[in-house]
């Protein structure tokens, strides 16, 4: 029975990579047309005064933390190694910093998705107080109609000038530089789309076997015919976190239920208490059956993005695949939680599957972070 399920994989896997196709000229290999608002066009002004906004440590209480803070562009965008991100006099949230690269392709944002464009993303750290710590965006605001480069920027991108220079205006640039941040081009892309036959290691190509087959990875983390996002922009609950509260959960579910309903700000709960921060989706949608459940995130240069998930508790790839191959559960978690996603169980997957699994996840890693990847693996070593 196994060796004629494995046959049929393999069949279905090279028609299936016989089938794939780049995508059109001008996109990077393995990537759509990325989305861009109607509401939003690009422009090159607009890029390049989204992008100065986005290093602009006068973006937050104390002139200390801007969004490249936690979103480093020399480290894909994270803050790595950090667990959870740091912000103002040295504060640490609850949530570890997912990669801003390819975020261009999210239908919603962060990792309970709890803001539904990049524009909307962009106005929540600069008011949480653990992140950016404004009280409201005027002292930003007043900083950039006082500024001559800034008020002739926003002038010839927008029109706008003094008070019509809005905080609508600030997320729009920001939004379109992020737009640009997109990341294909991997050794897999070059194999798997553009059949470069040596542009990935036999145990990647292995990797994919696993990744399709037995691992069942590609269930969340898709890959199509002529692309592959590496995310099916859902949430699942994977056992992470919520597994070692579990019993605290119903008390502290209903409690935050009745806080929301009083008026208790989502972005702001979610930072600065852990125990609310483990609910994940169900913040947001106060659904049961999403209690504990994240956004599926992209894999796309997932070795050098690490520590992993939303709370940044796994170090390692091999400490992600571990938590999976065990169905769920990682080393002092209790058990598993009674909200699992149903998909996640154990995979009795061996020692070799696991390294390939790995390396075929190596293999999504962007010529623009091939270094860091060399980097993370160096300090791996080392721990």
């Amino acid at each position: 029975m196994r060796s004629t399920r494995s046959s049929t994989l393999l069949l279905a896997m090279a028609a299936w990579a016989g089938a794939a196709t780049a995508p059109s000229a001008g996109e990077p290999l393995g990537l759509p047309p990325v989305p861009i608002p109607s509401d939003n066009l690009q422009s090159p002004e607009k890029i390049a005064l989204g992008q100065k906004l986005f290093h602009d440590k006068h973006f937050s209480a104390d002139g200390t933390v801007s969004c490249s803070t936690c979103h480093d562009d020399g480290k894909a965008f994270t803050d790595s190694p950090l667990k959870t991100s740091r912000g103002i006099s040295g504060q640490f949230g609850t949530r570890n910093a997912p990669t801003v690269v390819n975020a261009a392709y999210f239908h919603t944002l962060f990792w309970d998705g709890r803001a539904s464009s990049l524009e909307d993303q962009s106005g929540n750290p600069p008011l949480n107080p653990i992140e950016m710590g404004l009280k409201s965006f005027d002292p930003f605001l007043s900083y950039l109609r006082g500024d001559a480069a800034y008020a002739e920027a926003f002038k010839k991108v927008f029109g706008v000038e003094g008070p019509g220079l809005t905080i609508d205006f600030v997320k729009k640039a920001i939004a379109s530089y992020e737009r640009t941040l997109v990341s294909g081009d991997s050794p897999f892309d070059r194999w798997y789309f553009g059949h470069e036959a040596n542009a990935v290691s036999e145990s990647a190509k292995r990797g994919l076997e696993v990744f399709v087959g037995q691992g069942r990875c590609v269930s969340c983390h898709v890959i199509e015919q002529n692309q592959a996002l590496f995310t099916d922009n859902r949430f699942h609950n994977i056992g992470v976190g919520i597994n070692k509260i579990q019993p605290e959960v119903p008390k502290f579910a209903d409690e935050f239920q009745r806080a929301r309903a009083a008026g208790a700000d989502v972005d702001k709960s979610v930072l600065t208490d852990p125990k609310v921060s483990e609910l994940g989706r169900f913040a947001v949608t106060t659904h049961f059956d999403e209690i504990g459940a994240f956004k599926t995130s992209t894999l796309r240069n997932v070795a050098v993005t690490g520590p992993y998930m939303h709370d940044g508790s796994l170090r390692t790839l091999k400490d992600v695949v571990k938590h999976y191959n065990d169905g769920g559960k990682s080393p002092g978690d209790p058990s598993v939680n009674p909200y699992l996603s149903g998909g996640i169980r154990p995979l009795n997957l061996s020692d070799q599957q696991q390294e390939d699994l790995i390396a075929f996840m190596e293999a999504l890693t962007s010529p623009a972070y091939a270094a860091a990847k060399a980097k993370t693996r160096t300090n791996d070593q080392t721990q």
